[in-house]
């Protein structure tokens, strides 16, 4: 058995909770980051789910996050605590990790949601997805602060993200009045 490399785009970029011989800000080409998957177990709970992010692909897209290496003494049990953490609707797919521009990739894992899955929520206008982010809360936190995060996370990466900004845009107001 060899080492593995996980890309996270979500809570992992910030809060990675396993452990790793390497990180790395990373990207994967082909797959855009939305708020479609509903999380009951995290940002949310059953009957009032929060929204948390996905890939769909998206050909031209490009996706930032982090890379992790994980060696192949703590893999299998790496990817058991993820598969837990990630039990909502999320499942273990390969992908070509990309660490600099022209360089060759690296072969990984990620997790994605996809249609089909309990928790799968699907596309919806901005408004309504901030507003279901607003009112959502769980055992892991607010969905807010979650989305808020995340948008920090990319922002400290030197990336964009037009769909994470705008979501947390219409949370911002909420944010720097609370402060």
């Amino acid at each position: 058995m060899s080492d593995i490399w996980i890309f996270g785009y979500g809570s992992l970029i910030w809060r990675p909770d396993f452990p790793h011989a390497e990180a790395r800000p990373a990207s994967i080409d082909g797959w855009a980051r939305r708020f479609w998957q509903g999380s009951t177990d995290h940002r949310g709970v059953p009957g009032s789910p929060g929204r948390v992010v996905t890939l769909v692909e998206k050909p031209g897209s490009t996706c930032h996050g982090r890379a992790y290496r994980v060696g192949a003494d703590a893999r299998d049990a790496v990817i058991a605590g993820l598969d837990h953490r990630e039990k909502g609707g999320y499942a273990l797919r390969d992908v070509d990790i990309l660490f600099e521009a022209g360089r060759a990739p690296v072969r990984g894992v990620v997790y994605i949601a996809t249609p089909g899955n309990p928790n799968w929520l699907g596309r919806a206008d901005m408004a309504e997805i901030a507003a279901q982010v607003a009112a959502a809360a769980g055992p892991s936190g607010s969905n807010a602060e979650y989305v808020l995060r995340l948008a920090d996370a990319i922002r400290s990466m030197g990336a964009e993200d037009p769909h994470v900004f705008a979501v947390a845009g219409r949370l911002e107001p909420a944010r720097l009045s609370a402060s």
